[in-house]
């Protein structure tokens, strides 16, 4: 599918109508609509319709050659304009995994009333900071050097260094390299700016009154379990552990994470709709 966005068309995978309302799905920093695949056919199943997004710059939708039409408000602005695209029966809930979930809470405190709640999937309350942020460090010499290709190169080496990283199939692997290649490098720089400037906003959220759930891998090694553990508490909002997941409990854990976020939805409270 292809939905209206702020800069240009926004690519996505949609289930198609759910009983149950809808749920919108946010790819994270060089992530695409396909980090969700193993959610999409259970949560149609449960009955509610699953939209899963690439954000402007991301793999299969466009987006502008300027870094500075990447920050989280720029991209948060997509979102509602998909949101009213999505407007119908049933209330509209909102997920964002990583840097999505930056941007999915930078939306709901634009317009809290769009959506009826938000799920913060292996995200934090502010910045990220720790190896990753310090590998992105050297972004921007690669992309002057040999722009994503080298990128992307560079990032296969590190991981074949990486004696934890498990074994990928090799169709996997291409369609990883296929997708990363066709990363904007605009967005790349711009995200990477906007991944690790990101100001603390938790108060703010807790304020809109959106109930929130924060679910994340018990190995998280991006944003710390005790960090996102800390932002549930101040956030009062739901907390999930999820074992035997890092990074990515889409793809690690579906089968859990399915539940986690099916139960959370159908927990809250009636009357409460986009």
């Amino acid at each position: 599918m292809r939905f209206t966005g702020t800069s240009g068309p926004l690519a996505a995978l949609d289930t198609g109508p759910g009983r149950r309302g809808t749920v919108l799905l946010v790819a994270g920093f060089t992530g695409s609509k396909e980090d969700f695949a193993p959610l999409l056919d259970p949560v149609a199943a449960a009955g509610w319709r699953a939209v899963a997004v690439d954000q402007r710059g991301q793999f299969e939708s466009p987006g502008p050659d300027d870094p500075a039409a990447y920050t989280v408000d720029e991209l948060a602005a997509d979102l509602l304009v998909l949101a009213t695209e999505l407007h119908g029966e049933g209330p509209l809930h909102l997920l964002g995994h990583s840097f999505g979930g930056i941007v999915a809470r930078a939306a709901v405190l634009a317009d809290p009333g769009t959506f009826a709640s938000l799920t913060l999937l292996a995200s934090g309350p502010v910045g990220l900071t720790g190896p990753r942020a310090d590998l992105l460090e050297h972004l921007a010499p690669l992309l002057e050097a040999g722009g994503v290709a080298l990128v992307h190169r560079t990032l296969e080496e590190l991981a074949l260094t990486d004696p934890s990283a498990p074994p990928v199939p090799a169709p996997v692997r291409e369609f990883l390299a296929r997708r990363f290649i066709a990363n904007s490098e605009a967005g790349l720089t711009g995200m990477a700016a906007a991944m690790t400037g990101e100001p603390d906003r938790v108060a703010e959220l807790r304020a809109t009154g959106v109930p929130v759930l924060v679910a994340h891998g018990a190995d998280d090694d991006a944003w710390s379990p005790a960090a996102q553990e800390d932002m549930a508490h101040r956030l009062g909002a739901r907390h999930e552990v999820i074992g035997g997941s890092v990074h990515s409990p889409a793809i690690e854990q579906p089968a859990r994470t399915v539940e986690l976020l099916t139960g959370f939805w159908a927990g809250v409270p009636a009357g409460v709709d986009a």
